[in-house]
């Protein structure tokens, strides 16, 4: 155990509030290029560590509320002794190359640098934003390697109180893993990675589908109400509902990417989910002779390199530009836009395949995902087409038919 400093300006907080209230800490050296440092405050006043980064410099962090006006609680607002103890915790390991300036990193930086490498490879970088877009203030500003999964569970189960649905805190909680996991890869002084796996654990039920699933009749009024906001936002719905196609996909979509040499169909990107580089790749999903028709009078003229799908302004398409006009499309067809989003589309196509007796390969080839995640997700819809397969071969013994009658199968 590291022997304990003594300091009769700092370790009481009787003496520290005798101490004028200023901008430049207080220090004790509490190791070898390590002091403590305690910023005197009209209110409570704040520990933090300052460590030389062995160039003749230092870094300064702030980590914790000293107990000036109250009990210490080993977390947030803490002792003198316990003060030390933590500073000598920040400052392990002292310069081993794990950061260019030594100072650890926050929970904020995590996710900057997170987004940072989601952009280098490909990836969706809304995950980042996902994450910070719910991040408090005060969680953001930690220290990863002072996180405890008390504090992570508290925020976790903040975003179901919130209202969120357990898949979606699901989706936040494992962006924000993802983040905190890659900084701890490259930094040795991060050895509390059992904090977020704890923390961030699962919610029941978040493995729940709550897909919305439409009927024909529903899909062909959303399209329909698309048509009237533009003849632009109707072809860009109608791909999604023919294809089943995610928006960030069919965003992507270029002139040379509709084909009609044999059959129509459309070269359908790849999506950007999963792990490592992602390598966009292309796909052939059949479509529609009609949607064919609609989509070459949209790109004529147009070089092979373009966008295929262009908004009524001239723009491409972005992963999120139809929300607004998607969700008033759906309130005109009589049905709830917090329920159906343009995903629902995607939902619908994968069921109708699903139920209409399509293997399940060629469903999980043609809509850009795997088996697994559809036995998991659309597992009701492979029920009932597996009994609707299995009756119509059952064999029924108790009306056997009458003299010479078979029934015709």
């Amino acid at each position: 155990m590291a022997r304990r400093t003594r300091s009769a300006q700092l370790e009481t907080r009787t003496a520290r509030l005798k101490l004028a209230v200023r901008r430049k800490p207080y220090t004790a050296r509490v190791a070898p290029g390590i002091r403590l440092g305690y910023r005197r405050n009209a209110g409570a006043g704040s520990w933090s560590v300052i460590c030389a980064d062995g160039a003749g410099g230092s870094w300064l962090k702030g980590f914790a509320i000293a107990d000036d006006y109250e009990a210490a609680d080993g977390v947030h607002v803490l002792d003198f002794w316990q003060s030390q103890d933590r500073a000598r915790t920040l400052a392990r390991a002292g310069q081993d190359g794990a950061d260019d300036s030594g100072r650890p990193m926050t929970v904020a930086e995590a996710i900057d640098r997170y987004q940072i490498d989601l952009q280098a490879r490909g990836g969706d970088s809304r995950n980042a934003t996902r994450v910070r877009r719910h991040l408090p203030a005060g969680l953001a500003s930690k220290t990863i390697s002072l996180i405890t999964a008390r504090e992570l569970r508290h925020w976790r189960d903040a975003l179901f109180k919130a209202g969120l649905r357990p898949s979606t805190v699901k989706r936040i909680s494992k962006c924000l893993k993802a983040a905190l996991t890659a900084v701890a890869a490259h930094d040795a002084r991060i050895t509390n990675r059992d904090a977020w796996g704890v923390g961030l654990a699962s919610l029941p039920d978040s493995e729940q589908s709550r897909n919305v699933i439409l009927g024909e009749d529903e899909v062909r009024a959303i399209v329909a109400a698309a048509y009237e906001i533009s003849p632009e936002f109707g072809t860009m719905v109608e791909v999604a509902a023919v294809t089943g196609g995610r928006a960030s996909q069919i965003a992507r979509l270029e002139v040379r990417d509709l084909q009609n040499d044999r059959a129509p169909r459309l070269m359908m990107p790849s999506s950007r989910k999963g792990k490592g580089v992602k390598r966009i790749t292309r796909s052939p999903v059949p479509i529609t002779p009609g949607l064919t028709v609609k989509l070459k009078a949209a790109s004529a003229g147009r070089p092979e390199d373009a966008p295929l799908l262009l908004k009524a302004d001239g723009n491409p398409w972005n992963t999120s530009g139809h929300s607004e006009p998607f969700r008033r499309i759906v309130m005109q067809a009589g049905l709830d836009p917090s329920e159906v989003t343009i995903y629902s589309l995607r939902h619908s196509s994968i069921t109708r395949q699903l139920v209409g007796g399509t293997p399940i390969r060629v469903v999980a080839v043609t809509h850009d995902t795997s088996i697994q995640m559809i036995e998991a997700t659309y597992s009701r819809h492979i029920g009932d087409h597996s009994d609707a397969l299995i009756r119509r071969n059952m064999l029924d013994l108790s009306e056997p038919p009458a003299g010479n009658v078979v029934p015709i199968r």
